[in-house]
């Protein structure tokens, strides 16, 4: 079953959500136009303003759905502006299978395509009059951003505990998505409650999300991630199957042999660690940690109304919580 069919009721919302992306990517400058646009055809699931309208459902929906839309285009595009800043970071060629912006126009393009589209999301907040709309989010994006620091400085370390990675994902990926829950909610005017429930609803989800794309880093094909098999671990980041898979003495060694010499790296040591990580149990217990967190988003939901937004958030996490690409 495709995630999309969960929320084919919000067809038309998302449609006009993508034209809109389309419109406020359109910069007066050809190469940041161009760029813009680059970044914003490479596709992507659109899960934070699909969270955002799933949401807002829960309030007044149509009679602020200007609001609601502008709120997720502007999620969107902060999203968009750190994949993009990520790959300057990590001198990604490919994403989604795709050459990257910073591949096509070089890092400076690359990096001011990310400050274009973080001041563009940015502008089009300011047009929400909601106080607490705003407050939340600049908090949410001072600890995005503290979490990006983090993964730089973590890159190669092995000396890492469970909770050095929590926190990293949890600001990389949990933290934006519980955000987009959170202002759908408040955009439409819901009770606190309901708010703080589906901010944790979102938390939870984007725990067991990034749980899972990182286990997906060592267990699919280059074709479906869309980037070589391993990626991650060439780029120094210790994830949750590399913490399990260390308490193997063979492969922590391994690892530690091969992250002596990061810049050079070659792609043998990286199948050669791939393979002894699979001999372990790292993926089962990763898979284990993803449903931990699954089952507390779907505890989060159960005072809410049976109602079509909250039978497409229940299946959607059963959904990215069972993905295998």
């Amino acid at each position: 079953m495709q995630i999309a069919n969960m929320y084919s009721f919000l067809k038309h919302d998302l449609e006009d959500i993508e034209n809109r992306l389309t419109e406020v990517v359109a910069a007066d400058h050809r190469i940041l136009h161009e760029a813009s646009l680059q970044l914003l055809r490479a596709g992507g699931k659109r899960i934070r303003p699909v969270f955002v309208l799933l949401a807002a459902q829960f309030g007044n929906y149509r009679d602020n759905i200007e609001q609601v839309k502008s709120i997720a285009v502007a999620l969107e595009l902060i999203h968009m502006a750190s994949l993009v800043h990520d790959d300057v970071v990590d001198n990604a060629e490919i994403r989604r299978g795709k050459p990257t912006v910073k591949h096509l126009y070089g890092n400076k393009v690359a990096t001011y395509t990310g400050d274009y589209m973080l001041a563009t999301a940015l502008e089009m907040i300011t047009t929400v009059p909601i106080p607490s709309i705003h407050r939340t989010l600049s908090k949410s994006l001072v600890k995005v951003v503290e979490g990006e620091i983090i993964q730089i400085e973590d890159k190669y370390n092995i000396n890492q505990h469970l909770k050095h990675y929590l926190r990293r994902i949890k600001r990389k990926t949990a933290l934006l998505i519980a955000t987009s829950c959170k202002l759908g909610a408040i955009s439409s005017r819901t009770t606190k409650k309901q708010a703080c429930a589906l901010f944790r609803y979102g938390y939870n989800v984007g725990m067991s999300f990034q749980i899972i794309d990182d286990i997906l880093d060592f267990t699919s094909t280059p074709e479906e991630l869309g980037k070589p098999t391993g990626h991650d671990l060439q780029q120094g980041n210790i994830t949750l199957p590399v913490l399990y898979a260390m308490k193997d003495t063979k492969f922590k060694n391994q690892l530690m042999e091969t992250f002596q010499h990061p810049s050079t790296i070659t792609a043998d040591q990286i199948e050669t660690l791939l393979s002894l990580l699979l001999k372990t149990n790292a993926i089962e217990q990763s898979y284990h940690v993803s449903s931990m967190y699954l089952q507390k988003a779907l505890q989060s939901l159960k005072d809410f109304e049976n109602k079509k937004a909250k039978n497409s958030l229940i299946t959607i996490a059963h959904l990215l919580g069972k993905r295998r690409t």
